[in-house]
Parts: C-alpha cells; structure tokens; sequence
C-alpha cells in the first residue's frame, strides 16, 4: 500500500510542503493529501492590500495543484491523534470525517492575537485572515473624509497596513500606535526612510505607547490618554491555531510544536510542523519569528527531510537563515532592510521606487512557487523504501 501523507493547511508553507514532496516522491509509493478549509489559496502577505480596497487574483486550489498527485480536500480540522495517527475533520455539510496518516506535515499557521486587551475582539478589526481583511474593507469603504483610522502594533504588519492605507484613502487621519520607537529594530537608513514616508502619507506616530484598551470610537492608552479612532486595526501579533496545545505533541507555552532542525516533531518522529505552528531555531539558536521568509524554508526542509528517510536518501543540512526584510510601504515606496543570518539590521537598506518593485517581485515569487509546484526544482523520485520492523529508525515509514 501508499504511504500516507497528510498536509494539514495549505497556506504558503503547507501548499509548498505538498508540492515539493510530489515532485521529490513516486505517486505509487505514496498519497499525499493536502487539506484546507477554503478552496483557494490566500495570499497572506497581501492582506493589507485587500483591506486597503485592492482586489487580488483568484488562485483556485484545483487549477495549482492539477496533475500533481495531489489529493485535496477541503474541510476544517476539528482534532489530532498524534498517538493514533488520525486527523478529524469536517466537510462543508457538516459531515465528519476520519483521517489516517503514516505522516503527518502540520502547518496550521496562525491567526490574529488581541493579546487579552479589553475591547480588542469586541472594536478592533484584524488583517491576519480573508474574512478580516475583507471586513475592514468594507468599514473602510463607509468611512466618510477626515475621520480617524488607528493601526496598533509598529511591526511589519502593523506599518505596511497603516502606509497601505493612508496611501488609498489620503483623506483620512491615519495614525499608528507603537509600543517602542517607529521601526526601531531597522538600520539608521531604514529608520529614516520610514519617518520619510510617514510623514508625506500625513501619518501620525504614536511612539512609546501601551495600548490597554479598546473601545467604539477610542483607544486607551496606559498613561490615561485616547486616541481618536473611528475604527482600530489590529495587528500586535500572531497566535498559533489552538488544535497543537490539545494534542500529545511537545508544544512551548505558546502552542508551536517543538522540532529539531529538519522540522520533525521531538515527541512524535512520524509529524513534521512547519510555518507559525513550529518552534523552530535559526542561527545562534534564536527562534524563526512567524513570517513567510521562515516558512518557505521551514517547507522546502520539511518535504526534503521526509523524502530523504522514506527513500533512505540523505537528509537536507541546509541553515535556516534571513537576508532581509521585505517591507511594502504602499504601493509606490518600499523599504529593504537587509539583516544577519539571525534577523538583525545591517547599515545597508534600498529604499523609494526600486525597493517597491523589488517587494513585489517577492510576493509574486511566493505565489509562483505555489501555484507552480512541480516547476523550478529538479525532481529526486526514488522508490519509497521498505524497512523491517525490529531495528529502523522510527522516523522512516514502512507503507502501511
């Protein structure tokens, strides 16, 4: 019989993870199942986009993953048996399902994080999904000129949406509200550019603030001060899907699944977790923060390592590393921070025009790699080895 393999999330690391391992596998010796509960990729990274009033381009599961191999199926994931080897779903008509799996590549990624802040589910909107995007888009739309937008969290999310849309909508008071300096982790230059940009879009910076509460018209500060908002945007921080936490798997106080350097479970050699679902370590042993830029190469080495133990191959030792940070600022100004293999700003940073273009060069690029998966790798398909029960490595599957 096939090995089973199931991808649960088809997010950019899951979608990835499952074409890379159809290209690296014989589709005789395995099943790989890709799961997810829309029928269409989302570009995550673009969100700010949607909610700025852009429209983005369907990418149909159906059409990317056609004469791949691929098995999809599109249901929401209700529960792991990490002991039993079983994935529980439902369909869109509510029917139950049971699945089995030999191998199991978890990338459930994340959703937006109010952090327990009073009001916060209650006022503010989010960006971290479709469904919040496209809601803010619409309150967006209602909002008549002069009336206030606040964007609170001074990461990347937080400055590309508050840039985005003040850029789309001039004619409104856009501010951001940061816990530390704007964009303090960037070089002198990035640092520059950014108040640069800011202040031509008319943004107002609200450095240096604790945001403890938010409520209909209004954001409270910690210093017992508000700020004017008619509507408040999220974006402080990402918080992994919850279904890890409930199962036996070793997850941190966060619920990221802890693994080893190839992306494989410590508790349970049979799952791999990839994306914001994992605990993974880069250079210096400092964890992958929860991005796209982590979780291609979370991907790539996850579906590497699996086929290398299935086919008795060799595993992939290939550092998981950053070279820069990718930071749109609308769509006509960008910010490149390059950064060490550990994430932190060097001098050296492009900005203005030629930074924009190269930031979208590399969401394009992201979404090729997707919706192309059988391309731009050579293919390693080597039969699926057979191992005897006394003695293997535990992590390499027989077929069931």
């Amino acid at each position: 019989m096939q090995h089973r393999i199931i991808v649960l999330g088809a997010g950019y690391s899951g979608a990835i993870a499952a074409g890379r391992l159809a290209k690296r596998l014989r589709r005789e010796d395995v099943a790989i199942t890709l799961l997810n509960a829309e029928p269409d990729f989302v570009e995550r990274v673009r969100m700010h986009q949607l909610a700025a009033g852009q429209d983005l381009r369907p990418r149909p599961f159906a059409e990317m993953f056609a004469g791949t191999g691929v098995e999809l199926k599109f249901a929401q994931v209700t529960a792991v048996d990490a002991d039993r080897r079983t994935v529980a779903v439902v369909a869109g008509d509510g029917a139950g399902q049971q699945l089995s799996y030999d191998t199991l590549v978890y990338a459930l990624g994340s959703a937006w994080n109010d952090q327990g802040v009073p009001g916060a589910a209650e006022h503010a909107h989010q960006i971290a999904s479709r469904p919040g995007a496209l809601r803010l888009r619409e309150r967006l739309a209602r909002l008549a000129g002069g009336e206030s937008v606040v964007v609170v969290g001074g990461g990347l999310t937080g400055i590309e949406a508050a840039t985005e849309i003040a850029e789309a909508r001039p004619d409104l008071d856009v501010a951001l509200a940061a816990r530390g300096g704007l964009g303090d982790w960037l070089s002198p230059k990035g640092r520059r550019h950014l108040r640069d940009v800011f202040g031509r879009l008319g943004i107002t910076a609200y450095e240096n603030v604790d945001v403890t509460g938010v409520e209909d018209g209004q954001v409270a500060v910690a210093d017992g001060t508000f700020i004017p908002a008619a509507v408040t945007v999220w974006t402080t921080g990402f918080a992994v899907h919850p279904i890890a936490r409930a199962t036996t798997l070793e997850v941190t106080g966060t619920g990221q699944i802890v693994v080893d350097a190839t992306m494989r479970s410590v508790s349970h050699p049979d799952v791999y977790a990839i994306g914001d679902a994992a605990m993974a370590m880069g250079p210096g042993d400092v964890p992958l923060r929860m991005s796209c830029a982590s979780g291609t190469p979370m991907a790539w080495q996850a579906a590497d390592a699996i086929a290398a133990r299935l086919t008795g191959g060799k595993l992939p030792n290939v550092p998981l590393r950053y070279f820069n940070q990718c930071i749109s600022l609308g769509r006509k100004e960008g910010l490149i921070q390059y950064v060490t293999a550990d994430d932190r700003a060097v001098r050296a940073a492009l900005t203005g025009r030629f930074a924009a273009l190269y930031k979208e060069l590399v969401c394009k690029g992201a979404a090729w790699g997707v919706a192309n998966p059988l391309l731009g790798m050579p293919a390693r398909r080597r039969p699926v080895v057979v191992h005897e029960p006394a003695g293997v490595d535990p992590a390499v599957k027989a077929p069931a």
